[in-house]
């Protein structure tokens, strides 16, 4: 019943989006997709599937009260289940890398499988953003998925039972709120993976936002995007967003990271603490005016600004999304951190309960002129 009702949107049949419902039914590994909206008295409205745990759409006011699409993503089940990507998938296990698709937990080493340039990434291929949550709550404010990993998934040791929460509030907040346990020592680390572009506008680049990071310091990668193990300071370098600037005044600068991450892709040390009353990084379209600020009880928030697309992949309503296309914000632990035990841990065990929260905050700013 909760699915039937919460696929009903529109009088139209068309979500607010301009996405059709029954494009994302289908029983994929033998369980029910469908496309849940939940909407605020604003007119926001937030589209996800199941499949992937994935946010479709996030349909917020410009400066000029025009709804706006501010997520990249495709507009029917079939792309997202053939076309491989992360597009606002809740990822899991372990969101980005580790070292080889290795690490040793009490006394234990665990392989899993390398899908990127030799190391596991988001959980391997087969990881959560390609399975089929199971609906646990669904009505025009919230959305609360589960899923039931085994003990053995992508080589990972325990049967996890995960759950991911959307809430979409009346403040124009979507709090994303994840929780986890396990019947065997693991390690977890979700997070979610929305490309965002604030214009509202995907054909074009999103170099041209204003970013933020409440960050001193960042971990560093190889020329395979894996974390070196130092955590260096951001000061005098083109990792210093403690202070406003476009995305891409410094992101072809003649520095190595830069040339080692293809533009940026890196983890950024949060000053926050935790603390979830100062944002941990904070992105702006001048274009549409439209901001959006990222609070979490997370340590680290990675960065990546979309540097593997190129135009192939086509997206909802027919748009080819260019290089460059978005800015990703996924507060999460530090990459590798199961193989570096001096960094905040990501072990799980029997009787504790995983928890982590985001909240992506969404406003307009009118510039001075205009007041």
């Amino acid at each position: 019943m909760i699915l039937v009702l919460a696929a009903s949107c529109t009088d139209a049949g068309l979500t607010k989006s301009g996405l059709d419902p029954e494009k994302f039914v289908s029983l994929t590994d033998g369980k029910p997709t469908a496309l849940y909206t939940l909407s605020n008295p604003d007119g926001m409205e937030v589209c996800i599937t199941n499949y992937g745990g994935r946010i479709v759409s996030i349909m917020v006011p410009d400066r000029n009260g025009k709804m706006q699409d501010v997520v990249l993503g495709f507009d029917n089940i079939e792309d997202y289940k053939t076309i491989p990507s992360d597009f606002g998938a809740a990822i899991g296990r372990y969101a980005n890398r580790i070292n080889q698709g290795r690490f040793t937990l009490d006394g234990k080493e665990y392989q899993l499988p390398q899908n990127n340039f030799g190391h596991c990434l988001h959980g391997g291929p087969e990881g959560w953003q390609y399975k089929v949550y199971d609906v646990l709550e669904a009505d025009d404010s919230t959305l609360t998925l589960a899923l039931d990993s085994p003990d053995g998934d992508e080589g990972f040791p325990g049967n996890v039972h995960a759950e991911v929460k959307y809430t979409l509030g009346n403040d124009s907040s979507l709090k994303i709120e994840y929780s986890a346990r396990t019947g065997r020592p693991t390690v977890i680390n979700m997070t979610n993976h929305s490309y965002f572009n604030l214009s509202g506008n995907p054909s074009c680049p999103a170099t041209d936002h204003l970013l933020y990071i409440n960050a001193d310091s960042y971990t560093p990668v190889d020329s395979t995007f894996m974390t070196t193990g130092e955590i260096l300071p951001v000061e005098g370098t083109p990792m210093d967003f403690r202070n406003a600037k476009t995305v891409g005044k410094d992101i072809d600068a003649d520095f190595r990271q830069l040339h080692n991450g293809r533009g940026y892709d890196h983890n950024w040390v949060l000053n926050t603490a935790g603390d979830m009353t100062k944002a941990a990084a904070v992105l702006y379209s001048p274009e549409s005016g439209i901001k959006l600020d990222v609070y979490t009880d997370e340590p680290g928030i990675q960065v990546y600004t979309g540097n593997f697309l190129d135009g192939t992949v086509i997206g909802k309503h027919g748009v080819a999304y260019p290089f460059r296309a978005s800015v990703c914000l996924e507060t999460q632990h530090y990459p590798d951190s199961p193989n570096k035990p001096e960094w905040p841990s990501v072990v799980l065990r029997p009787g504790e309960n995983y928890r982590s929260t985001c909240i992506f905050v969404f406003s307009t700013v009118v510039p001075a002129e205009n007041n």
